[in-house]
């Protein structure tokens, strides 16, 4: 035992002392590199990295490598790993975006030719609220040269990209560069070269392949027509509620059937599963100049029968629609069978499905192999009726979220990037896959989906059982009997109001505390830091309730109208609950959209003046909508309420809801009305209408649906005992 201690102290003693030498001598080669060193001078430049799909130059890394030491190649080969395999803690530069996340883009040169397509992907972030017009604060950068379409053989295809793009000044390899692409390669390979050096720039790309995907660092985008819509887009075709009746096809496909190269042989076996029954899978051969010198025995036949179907009528009656590969990976029959409410099969094996880093696709697709065609009768059969329901209820859900306008689409991917950058704030699976979805669900107020409207019911989660009262107060307080006191005093008698806030809007200071009424409940006076209409919804500290009731100073409710709206409201935590209803039209004779405050048994807004929302709303409000926006409101002094209606009903997709009857609320709005105020104001609904074609314009479609939903308190009305109503103050009114 002890000699075997001995020797492996001798041992170690041996190695020890070797090191030492080989250390010795490296110090001493090192000495004599430094000894005969050139003297000082401009440094030569640094080996240009080969990066995929890059031409090889003369001067490039495989001839440096004659003349570089072990040292200099090992850092060419790590560069060279390091474009091929990018991610974002490798080629982002994170640094720039620790103020906030903005988007710069590059000036377009004199006469730069730009596609339509590409002027609606600049025109989306240009009116993102992420745009800045300073390259020194921007976290992300967008070429001005549109590289959407790089086949060679399109005439939307810009030549010397890559001269114009290494030109630019910030460019540094593409770094913290994000490029759009739809259309790369060209006949006959179709391969994913876009004829420039991406280097470190990240790819929004369509068609993308798996193996040449970079995870986490890529973003995989849908390809889209060039008549797909700036803003707004259609609607999908299943209502939201309704159950959708059996569709009269189960299977259908008609396209172009490839003769040769590739994407042909999907195409070209597709009439193995037609049966011109309920399978219809119909290719024609009838494309391309030479058609005819490469048809085959099918063509004239499949010809005949591709004339016979239209494709719409194909499309809107069929339960699932063949989403093939092309050319390239990518199909316009994805997006068609999406806003069809028809469930994508989709045959593209290796295709990196768009924005599949934050969407779950088993959800709203079937994901088929190409190699197992024939399986696809089997599989579309075997599938049962609540998960077809299940299925294209998140079809609609996805096209409406995320792919039915080109803005959605840059949205979608400039918020994907930015939760990849802010880590501690980005929205999880549940926030992206559920309504509302990623768009209106800002991470910045929360990432947990607890403390949302939206997910109360999926989560199991009941709002609380208390509300903050906001009223609004722009006249100064002259006499004991002015509305707003008597507003806080009826108020604060519910037993569910945990506290009321002032907003003291008024150019007059606001009154000392001994000047309010006394209540059981804290009151907070905020004064001169929101002196705005739009400031009425801004997400104050002091609001830590889920509810908020709002209120205009010379509103009249009694303590039970509070009682019974916040308790409807507990059921409908989502939408905007209240008293005075409003509606809007279409002028066909003006082409524009109309207000209306007349009593009709319809109604698509409640205003703000009295009604429950939650306090989401006061931040999406706040720090979603663009500037312009709230700067009209502010500069008219009207139509925030309307604003908030547009806005709460595009992310719901729902109306609002009116409770009881409430008909004197206009009338005393009316009586009580002078010079000062806006319901006596000759241009008040002049202006509301504008601002409703506005808002319009901006959402790029009409957001607000109509409602004949009305809710009464139980035995309202009804021919009992007084003693039996719980609300019983509302029927006196």
């Amino acid at each position: 035992m002890q000699a075997k201690k001995r020797y492996l102290l001798v041992s170690a003693g041996v190695c020890a002392l070797l090191l030492v030498y080989a250390w010795t001598l490296r110090v001493a080669e090192l000495q004599t590199r430094l000894s005969h060193r050139p003297p000082a001078g401009p440094e030569p430049p640094a080996p240009r990295p080969y990066l995929e799909g890059a031409e090889q130059e003369e001067d490039g890394p495989l001839l440096q490598h004659q003349h570089t030491s072990p040292r200099e190649r090992r850092d060419v080969h790590k560069n060279i790993y390091k474009s091929r395999r990018c991610r974002m803690d490798t080629c982002f530069d994170f640094a720039r975006c620790q103020r906030a996340f903005r988007v710069y883009v590059y000036p377009p040169a004199r006469g730069e030719a730009v596609s339509e397509s590409y002027r609606k992907v600049l025109a989306a972030v240009d009116e993102s609220p992420y745009r800045t017009r300073d390259p020194a604060e921007a976290c992300l950068f967008l070429l001005s040269v549109d590289t959407l379409d790089r086949d060679q053989l399109s005439p939307q295809y810009v030549p010397d990209v890559r001269a114009r793009i290494q030109a630019l000044p910030l460019w540094n390899e593409g770094r913290n560069h994000l490029v759009f692409n739809l259309y790369s390669g060209t006949w006959p390979d179709y391969t994913e070269d876009l004829g420039f050096d991406v280097g470190q720039a990240m790819l929004a790309k369509a068609s993308v392949d798996v193996e040449n995907f970079r995870p986490r660092f890529d973003v995989s985008i849908p390809l889209f027509s060039k008549e797909h819509p700036q803003k707004g887009g259609e609607r999908g075709r299943l209502t939201a509620n309704g159950v959708p009746p059996a569709r009269k096809y189960q299977l259908v496909f008609k396209g172009k059937r490839y003769l040769t190269g590739i994407g042909s042989e999907t195409r070209n076996a597709l009439y193995h599963i037609h049966n011109g029954e309920d399978m219809i899978l119909l290719t024609t051969c009838k494309h391309g100049k030479d058609w005819e010198k490469h048809k085959d025995g099918r063509c004239d036949r499949d010809n005949e029968e591709y004339v016979r179907f239209d494709y719409q009528e194909l499309l809107h009656n069929s339960t699932f629609c063949l989403v093939p590969r092309g050319r390239r990976l990518g199909s316009f029959r994805f997006l068609e069978a999406l806003q069809a409410a028809c469930i994508p099969v989709l045959l593209s094996n290796g295709w990196e499905l768009p924005f599949s880093e934050v969407i779950d696709w088993n959800k709203a697709a079937i994901i088929g192999d190409e190699r197992l065609l024939l399986q696809v009768p089997s599989i579309t059969r075997s599938v049962d009726a609540d998960h077809i329901l299940a299925l294209r209820q998140q079809t609609q859900f996805l096209w409406d979220s995320y792919f039915s306008s080109v803005s959605k689409i840059v949205l979608t991917t400039l918020e994907i990037i930015r939760d990849r950058i802010h880590t501690h704030m980005s929205r999880s699976r549940l926030m992206w896959n559920a309504l509302p979805g990623g768009l209106y669900t800002l991470p910045q107020f929360s990432t947990e989906p607890t403390l949302f409207p939206f997910y109360y019911g999926l989560l199991g989660k009941a709002p609380q059982q208390e509300f903050t009262a906001v009223i609004q107060a722009v006249s100064p307080l002259q006499s004991p009997l002015q509305p707003i006191l008597k507003l806080i005093i009826a108020v604060a008698k519910s037993k569910f109001c945990a506290q009321i806030v002032v907003l003291w809007n008024c150019e007059k200071p606001s009154p000392p505390r001994s000047k309010w009424p006394p209540v059981p409940v804290p009151l907070t006076v905020i004064q001169g830091e929101r002196k705005t209409m739009s400031g009425r919804f801004f997400p104050h500290d002091v609001i830590r309730t889920d509810a908020v009731l709002s209120l205009d100073e010379d509103s009249v409710l009694s303590t039970n109208e509070v009682d019974f709206a916040f308790i409807v409201w507990r059921s409908f935590p989502e939408r905007i609950v209240g008293y005075p209803a409003r509606s809007h039209y279409w002028d066909g004779g003006k082409r524009r959209w109309g207000y209306t405050s007349k009593w009709t048994n319809e109604y698509s807004m409640v205003l703000t003046g009295a009604a429950f929302y939650h306090r989401y709303y006061n931040y999406l409000y706040t720090h979603y909508l663009p500037t312009r926006l709230l700067a009209m409101v502010d500069e008219l002094a009207n139509c925030e309420d309307i604003l908030m209606n547009f806005l709460v009903s595009a992310v719901t997709k729902l109306s609002p809801i009116k409770v009881t009857q409430k008909k004197q609320y206009k009338e005393t709005m009316m009586q009580q009305g002078s010079k000062s105020s806006r319901w006596a104001d000759p241009d008040h609904f002049a202006q509301r209408q504008s601002c409703m074609n506005a808002f319009a314009g901006w959402f790029g479609f009409m957001p607000l649906l109509h409602s004949q939903l009305r809710l009464d308190p139980v035995l309202f009305k009804d021919q009992v005992s007084i003693l039996r109503k719980k609300y019983r103050d509302i029927e006196r009114l």
